[in-house]
């Protein structure tokens, strides 16, 4: 896909949150670092206190990414890549989230032990590559989710006007170039309460930045894989071409709508 084409289908819900960011590129040509830039947040940095700023990767040596971003704030950017756009794009849209993720995964990189990574630096990667954000004012449709009750959920009139999703992985970004009716992301499940109440859109992805970010660092998130919920996208109402008229069979197909084990330990459902 030229990014032109990309462009041009910013109406796609997983784009949404990036439209403010796409509409300023204009042609078929990747943007060069120093644009990519400019369209970040004023005074972001990492936690050692280095500006964050993305830098061709053939200008770097083959240093550790992540450390490099603590150390130095240099996020290493392949060009012509779909992949490090797309990580730019997450960047830009939730600079807090992506400043206490590496600032846990250099903290793991400390303290892990040979050969092991870690349940956290695993529970960041995942969020990092294939994360979503699902928010709602209703805790059931989270916790019909979190047990993996697909069609209970996605069928009921109220999951559309109640439920709200946005892409935070780059990776997950990436698959919807040629997406694929198994696509699964890994789910951070958000009940808002009163106070993301009569704000805009961006104001409410605004303040999960700050807050989401805040809990990953005081440890209250992440601290293991199990923290996520496997979701897949092709049930959400409007995410696949079938979806809007979907009846109880569209949810038998066990390759993707995987049913609970007996044994499953529904992720949890974060109160903010």
């Amino acid at each position: 896909m030229m990014l032109s084409r990309l462009l041009a289908e910013t109406d796609q819900p997983w784009l949404t949150d990036y439209r403010s960011f796409l509409d300023q590129l204009e042609g078929s040509a990747f943007p060069a670092c120093s644009t990519l830039n400019a369209m970040l947040t004023d005074g972001l940095e990492s936690e050692r206190g280095q500006a964050i700023r993305f830098v061709p990767s053939i200008e770097l040596d083959d240093s550790a990414y992540e450390q490099r971003i603590y150390d130095t704030g240099i996020v290493s950017t392949r060009p012509d890549n779909f992949h490090d756009f797309f990580n730019a794009l997450v960047w830009m849209r939730f600079p807090h989230i992506k400043i206490a993720m590496n600032t846990l995964h250099n903290r793991g990189w400390i303290e892990q032990e040979p050969g092991r990574r870690g349940k956290i630096r695993d529970a960041l990667t995942l969020f990092d590559e294939c994360g979503v954000i699902v928010f709602s004012r209703q805790a059931e449709f989270l916790t019909l989710l979190a047990e993996r009750r697909w069609a209970d959920a996605f069928l009921d009139r109220g999951f559309r006007q109640s439920v709200q999703l946005s892409v935070c992985g780059h990776a997950m970004l990436e698959k919807y170039l040629s997406p694929y009716k198994a696509m699964t992301a890994k789910a951070l499940l958000v009940k808002t309460g009163e106070g993301f109440a009569d704000m805009s859109r961006a104001e409410v992805l605004d303040r999960l930045d700050k807050e989401i970010s805040s809990r990953i660092l005081d440890g209250s998130l992440m601290s293991e894989p199990a923290c996520l919920s496997p979701l897949p996208l092709a049930g959400v109402p409007g995410w696949w071409p079938q979806s809007e008229q979907a009846q109880g069979t569209f949810y038998n197909d066990h390759k993707v709508f995987r049913p609970p084990s007996p044994a499953l330990v529904p992720a949890p459902v974060i109160n903010l």
